[in-house]
């Protein structure tokens, strides 16, 4: 029996090797497919008798590998030699120096960065520390990522023989980084299959059922869809542009994702698939000329919905994907979503960095996807490393822009804080308001693709703790953690109620968690607390500090006259030089009853700013305002 399972993998070998070298056959030089033969055959040796979890002999792992990098991803001899080697390293006794010395520099380089390092202390964890490794390589090769995805890719389409937590172990680091670096790398074939593999893992059940799901609305649809895109194919082709059309069904984990955040059932989401309109060459035309007379014939037949224009040609995402998006009403009542492509485009989806071989288009890619690295790198030590990095890797993107027409690239609900971050971190620091589509709003906004944004600042406005929550970019938050981890602490929590400032007479209570909570000495709360909690309480020192202000408010009683508010905010504003939060006011049988609060340093100020006012005409009585009494 033994022997037959040995003959059978064997011929299974064989049949896996032999197809491979067939379907390079046309793709690499009579030398390197001799390289490339040497390599298997090294690493079939090497590898010798191990097993896969699935009891398959280990070498159709590199074989299935160096298929990915050959024919998936259309990479070079030296990279697939490296796919065939990229476990020998790790697993067997072979060193990095026998890899040197029988293929190369180059091959060694490639392998020694897809190897796991072992170490007695890793520097953050084992995993981020190998993440780390592999993304240093783009310094010098964006190949040995690519190499990476392909090994992953084969990973997870395996990944049935491991046992559930390293299935989750696995799909977990999968939707977590490779995803997001296919993504970034614009490679959006292969960010779906890995985002939907991981999901498929992840959570087996929701997967079957959207898988179901999306088959019984196929088969029910078929018919009508089927007619549509022949009408479409026909119109065009009447008006001397050729097409062809694909029908598109987004993967379970799509329609999932866009289930979880738009809080709706299967069946009330739109959008599960769409039409793609593929156009190819037309002589004395732009690939932008052709989309537009197609989008043109199309929506003189088909009415448009307002609004559903994405001009991805023009603003392409990150990633570099182009296309033109649009939804257009069917004869049945339907909201269809067109997208119409070249057939360069569609090739740019699939390959990304790699769809233009120059060497100028790549060196453009790594640069770009350096900067980032970099920065990261620089500041691990203020934002969590893996954060910075997949923050950075953006699963969608918006365009927005300047009033000078300058564009930013910003992740999807990204804000008016992160616009500002994104053209220079004192803009952030002091952004006041934003002016969105020219509306006055707030810096907290959160953008829309093709947002015309512009920030105002303000020398005196500091970035506040709350700006954390309102930030998406690993920029903005790396920036803001900075500035507000410069910002000197308050080492205790003043009472709500009393609300003291430096110069009251204050004491303090300290919780289990040895945090103070400040009380003026009158305050009721700190009257009932020291009656049964006497044990808690401990002496402060509550002094003013230049550097700190303390909201603060008052209630006025005046007589109401003409110019009565005005003097009342430039005695604040102006006079006294205080920030105001708020102010409301009420008049009724010519009595004005006021509120103001505004900033102070201490309650020295807060009683200079009481005796301003009191000697305002017309003011009765102005006293200090407490929250709760």
């Amino acid at each position: 029996m033994d022997t037959d399972i040995t003959r059978h993998y064997e011929e299974l070998i064989e049949d896996r090797s032999n197809e491979f070298f067939y379907m390079v056959r046309d793709l690499l030089s009579e030398e390197d497919k001799r390289r490339v033969e040497y390599a298997f055959r090294f690493a079939k040796a090497a590898h010798g008798d191990q097993k896969r979890k699935t009891g398959e002999p280990y070498i159709l792992h590199p074989i299935a590998v160096a298929r990915i990098a050959a024919v998936e991803l259309e990479l070079g001899a030296n990279p697939i030699i490296a796919a065939f080697l990229h476990d020998v390293v790790e697993d067997t006794h072979h060193t990095i120096e026998d890899i040197r010395e029988r293929f190369g520099d180059d091959v060694a380089f490639l392998v020694g960065v897809v190897t796991k390092q072992k170490k007695e202390h890793y520097e953050i964890s084992k995993q981020v520390d190998n993440f780390k490794q592999m993304l240093d390589s783009v310094h010098y090769d964006i190949r040995a990522l690519l190499l990476k995805l392909a090994d992953r890719l084969h990973n997870m389409r395996t990944l049935s023989s491991m046992r559930p937590d390293k299935q989750m172990k696995i799909a977990g680091e999968t939707d977590y980084f490779y995803a997001p670096l296919a993504n970034r790398l614009g490679l959006h074939k292969i960010k779906t299959e890995l985002e939907n593999l991981s999901f498929r893992f992840r959570c087996p059940r929701e997967y079957a059922a959207l898988e179901d799901a999306l088959r019984k609305e196929r088969i029910e649809r078929e018919k009508y869809i089927n007619g549509f895109m022949e009408n479409i194919t026909r119109l065009l082709t009447s008006r001397g542009l050729p097409v062809r059309t694909q029908l598109r069904y987004r993967a379970p984990y799509k329609v999932w994702r866009k289930m979880y955040t738009s809080g709706c059932d299967f069946h009330h989401i739109d959008d599960k698939y769409y039409v793609r309109i593929i156009y190819g060459d037309v002589p004395g035309m732009s690939e932008k000329d052709v989309c537009l007379r197609i989008y043109s014939a199309l929506t003189d037949v088909y009415k448009e919905r307002p609004h559903s224009v994405n001009n991805y040609i023009d603003s392409p995402k990150e990633n570099g994907y182009q296309s033109f998006h649009v939804k257009l009403l069917s004869d049945k009542g339907v909201w269809e979503e067109i997208h119409i492509s070249s057939e360069n485009m569609v090739r740019k989806s699939q390959f990304g960095c790699l769809a233009e071989r120059s060497e100028g288009n790549i060196t453009n890619w790594i640069e770009k996807f350096k900067t980032v690295l970099q920065d990261v790198a620089c500041h691990g030590k203020e934002v969590e490393y893996m954060e910075g990095v997949t923050m950075s890797f953006y699963n969608d993107d918006i365009m927005v822009y300047s009033p000078q027409g300058m564009y930013v690239i910003l992740p999807k609900n990204a804000t008016a804080l992160d616009f500002a971050f994104e053209i220079h971190s004192n803009i952030g620091k002091h952004a006041q308001y934003a002016k969105i589509n020219g509306r006055l709003c707030s810096v907290k906004t959160v953008l829309q693709r093709g947002d015309c944004v512009e920030i105002g600042t303000n020398d005196n406005i500091e970035p506040r703790p709350d700006w954390l929550d309102h930030v998406v970019t690993y920029k903005a938050k790396r920036h803001l953690r900075t500035m507000l981890n410069r910002q000197r602490k308050i080492s205790y929590i003043r009472c709500p109620n009393c609300r003291p400032l430096p110069g009251d007479e204050v004491i303090g209570f300290k919780d289990r968690f040895d945090k103070i909570t400040l009380h003026r000495r009158d305050c009721k709360s700190a009257i009932r607390q020291a009656s049964y909690d006497g044990d808690a309480i401990v002496a402060v020192n509550f002094e003013e500090d230049g550097e700190f202000l303390y909201p603060a408010c008052i209630s006025i009683f005046a007589i109401d006259r003409y110019h009565l508010l005005i003097d009342l905010i430039d005695c604040i504003t102006n006079k006294l030089k205080l920030s105001m939060i708020s102010l409301t006011s009420t008049c009724e049988d010519e009595i004005v009853n006021c509120t103001i609060e505004f900033h102070v340093h201490s309650s020295r100020e807060l009683h200079e700013v009481i005796d301003h006012i009191s000697a305002i005409e017309g003011v009765d009585e102005v006293k200090q305002k407490f929250v709760g009494r």
